[in-house]
């Protein structure tokens, strides 16, 4: 995708400065900074504290986190190390722990002398898968996005309502559930996007509104609760999210929020999707709403905001009396009878055991 007519992924190896760069996305959309990524230290910093987000990406960094360790000392009390407190740092998105095996598995064989650079041909390879399984989620979408325009008069803008920033600043290019949005957008059919606030962090204000006004797809922000009213007066063609875990039978880990918006999605009888690359398929969990773990956030998230003074300087405020915590869930699961498909790379799916078993029949599922 591109910033001010520069195209950017959301990270990437410099070539001419052997370092690993990201965009640090707790300044957007007010500053845009790109900075180095060094050490492992760094890495860790990034993914906790969330200079990088969504499941795609944090997978990435951690890949390269692997890679640039390597580098520094190869041996295999150094990867085991680097698995464990790389893992700590996000315990929902199950991306993390892919990209953490799929390091681990190809590296454990070969010599410390051979693993530096294998690990950094690997980080670059899952960072090129990602970009191309999101391009085929927007390919396979886009043929929904069609089927609802077909149903619509000549130029008629179909309205989508997305939650949370599933774009491109989520994955390594295109993102998940904004690809269908920009493949539409590219293809010349009107749509309009809907973009939930995604409280307490602002993702959907901050990030979403800025992917579209980049690429000048029309879009409203609106407050996260204005979804339902949307919905109950036809405002609403379809829903598209993404997800940072699905379970192996249907069931969809996101940003919190969202499991009330398939509620209305189905009260209104509006299509509820959800765009997902297969590594964040968890196929070792059957029931995500009891197994699959939701990270408590600092409650200062919920207490505090971050935003341009009339002076034109970023900072943060407190919006909350002096002395009252902040709870602070980052996640919800909603079931699978409430998701109307899953948007993979390989094609569109019932949100079942059925549906994906399907699409990857090398996975054996219970």
């Amino acid at each position: 995708m591109k910033v001010d007519g520069v195209h950017y992924r959301s990270i990437w190896f410099n070539d001419e400065t052997g370092k690993v760069q990201i965009i640090d996305q707790r300044w957007l959309p007010h500053e845009f900074r790109v900075v180095d990524l060094t050490t492992r230290k760094d890495f860790t910093a990034a993914i906790r504290d969330m200079w990088v987000r969504g499941a795609p990406l944090i997978g990435a960094t951690a890949a390269y986190a692997v890679a640039v360790e390597m580098a520094r000392d190869p041996s295999d009390a150094s990867l085991a190390d680097t698995w464990n407190v790389l893992h700590e740092t996000r315990p929902t998105a199950i991306n993390l722990r892919w990209a953490l095996d799929d390091m681990k598995t190809l590296l454990s064989p070969l010599p410390a002398s051979e693993r530096a650079a294998a690990a950094m041909t690997r980080a670059n390879e899952i960072c090129e898968q990602d970009v191309e399984a999101n391009r085929m989620i927007g390919v396979h979408g886009l043929e929904i996005i069609r089927s609802i325009a077909a149903r619509k008069k000549p130029g008629e803008v179909i309205n989508i309502l997305t939650h949370c920033n599933a774009g491109w600043l989520a994955t390594v290019d295109w993102g998940t559930a904004t690809s269908p949005m920009y493949h539409a957008h590219q293809a010349g059919i009107p749509v309009h996007i809907w973009v939930d606030e995604t409280r307490p962090r602002n993702q959907g204000a901050l990030l979403t509104s800025w992917e579209m006004a980049s690429h000048d797809i029309p879009h409203h922000l609106i407050v996260d609760n204005a979804g339902g009213h949307l919905m109950q007066h036809g405002q609403v063609d379809m829903v598209i999210v993404g997800t940072d875990r699905t379970s192996a039978h249907g069931d969809v880990c996101n940003k919190i929020g969202t499991y009330l918006k398939a509620l209305a999605a189905a009260d209104n009888n509006v299509p509820f999707y959800v765009a997902l690359p297969s590594p964040t398929i968890d196929w070792t969990v059957k029931d995500g709403v009891a197994e699959i773990p939701i990270e408590e956030r600092g409650g200062s998230e919920v207490t505090h905001v971050q935003g341009k003074l009339a002076d034109g300087t970023v900072a943060e405020v407190q919006i909350s009396p002096d002395g009252t915590p902040g709870g602070n869930p980052a996640f919800d699961v909603t079931p699978r009878r409430l998701v109307s498909g899953l948007i993979t790379e390989r094609g569109i799916c019932d949100a079942s055991p059925e549906g994906l078993a399907a699409l990857f029949p090398e996975r054996v599922l219970d």
